[in-house]
């Protein structure tokens, strides 16, 4: 179960920000190595684009849990 710690933490802005700006140079990358073809080719149908938004939100997940992990540990620290 996510803490309401947590929550608040993960949807603070500047962690928000990071991991959007995170999310955008690696989802951008990814969906070029993954997508590429299809993308240069004019082929890319539907469940292609679904794909490739979702290839966006892993970034941004990973990026997010990190960073919640990162604060809540020095915050415990201190």
């Amino acid at each position: 179960m996510i803490s309401s710690v947590w929550l608040k933490t993960a949807c603070s802005r500047p962690i928000r920000k990071r991991a959007l700006k995170v999310a955008i140079i690696v989802g951008s990358i990814l969906v070029g190595i993954n997508h590429g073809d299809a993308l240069i080719q004019g082929d890319a149908g539907a469940s292609q684009m679904i794909k490739m938004l979702l290839t966006y939100f892993v970034p941004y997940a990973v990026s997010t849990y990190a960073a919640v992990g990162a604060t809540l540990e020095n915050t415990n620290n201190e």
